[in-house]
């Protein structure tokens, strides 16, 4: 069965599932942006065969089987909602939703609709991610003990900078923890195999007070020429969180939206009894490994050095390099794979609801800590 999409949300990350899609041969067969004019204009530069006028226009077209949803966070749930129950799969923009009693909601959703929902934490798709993963399961680092590491950018490091996700009511609570925080703890839960059971978390608006735009910024858009008025802000530039795994692991976590010259830097070790294994996404083709008793190795991004688990995500030879955009391609691979063969009971090897669940859990906790200045337990 030829599976096709549509694409709700025009913005940066909408025009990354759009190429991905793309290159995997998926049929989009339109988009819906904010408004109608705005969906009309993006059909034609995207070259698409429809424009949606309303999400309701969408729900009732039978050519479409997966949505993605690429939408500010406060519209997932009632997006998400709506798809499901009109039978649609859905791929979600992470996070799922506002917070964890909308994520189990939707979670429930699901198992009432028999649908499949994912949530795009890309960032596992990297090659030398998988490569990781892989030999963390073969224990080529022994018993893992400690993992440390950070999620750094700049792109709001001025007062001037500005987008929606510094708005609470529209992002969430949190923001940096949110945005680009459950990257990293998706990443490293998925690698370890063991969730945060308990944590201890710091919190900071470096930048009390920014100048909002009055008109449309998109992500990552320089604002600092608009008329502007000053607002304050409540959401977090920055965290660092402190974390108790299950089987005896700690581990610690950096993020920030306000650290000048990291445009996207992505950074974690993960050390065991016997070996350690680092990755940096500013050189994400390269994988760290350490090791005591001789000398460490830095593992190219090639498949035909790779373990058989991870060859599969590199979709090129070795010195050809891969990055970002190629994340989508491998996440949407296995998403759309596992649909096509028809078993919607298999085991799911792509990010589900219930990690985005998981991931909404752990930012109540956090927040919940940063408030009360204490450790606590993740989920209680």
């Amino acid at each position: 069965m030829q599976l096709n999409a549509a694409i709700v949300g025009l913005g940066f990350v909408g025009r990354a599932h759009l190429e991905a899609l793309r290159r995997l041969g998926v049929s989009v067969q339109g988009v819906l942006g904010s408004t109608p004019e705005r969906s009309k204009a993006a059909s034609e530069t995207m070259r698409l065969p429809r424009a949606y006028s309303s999400l309701e226009e969408l729900v009732a077209d039978a050519s479409v089987h997966v949505v993605h949803l690429c939408t500010p966070n406060h519209l997932h749930f009632q997006e998400a909602s709506q798809l499901l129950r009109a039978g649609k799969h859905v791929l979600c923009e992470k996070p799922l939703s506002l917070d964890s009693r909308e994520s189990a909601a939707l979670v429930s959703l699901l198992k009432e609709t028999g649908r499949v929902g994912g949530v795009t934490y890309n960032l596992r798709y990297y090659p030398l991610c998988q490569e990781a993963h892989a030999l963390i399961r073969k224990g080529a680092i022994g018993q893992v003990k400690l993992v440390h590491g950070s999620f750094l950018q700049d792109w709001l490091l001025f007062p001037t900078d500005w987008n929606w996700r510094l708005e609470a009511k529209l992002g969430g609570e949190l923001r940096a923890v949110s945005d680009i925080g459950t990257h990293w703890l998706d990443l490293i839960t998925w690698l370890t195999g063991s969730k945060v059971s308990e944590l201890c978390a710091d919190l900071a608006t470096v930048l009390p007070t920014r100048r909002r735009p009055k008109g449309r910024v998109e992500s990552f858009q320089k604002a600092a020429s608009a008329e502007s008025e000053e607002v304050m802000i409540e959401t977090d530039d920055y965290a660092s969180v402190l974390l108790h795994f299950e089987n005896e692991v700690r581990g610690v976590m950096t993020v920030s939206q306000v650290s000048a010259g990291r445009k996207a830097r992505l950074w974690f070790e993960v050390d065991g009894s016997e070996g350690s294994l680092a990755f940096d996404s500013e050189s994400p083709n390269n994988l760290w490994i350490g090791r005591r008793d001789r000398a460490c190795e830095l593992l190219p991004k090639d498949p035909a050095l790779q373990t058989p688990e991870s060859r599969g995500y590199a979709a090129y030879p070795g010195g050809h390099p891969e990055g970002y955009p190629d994340t989508f391609v491998q996440l949407f691979k296995d998403f759309y794979g596992y649909l096509a063969a028809g078993d919607l009971h298999a085991p799911r090897t792509f990010p589900t609801f219930e990690t985005g669940h998981d991931e909404l859990v752990l930012c109540e906790a956090i927040a919940e800590s940063a408030q009360r200045k204490a450790w606590v337990s993740v989920g209680a």
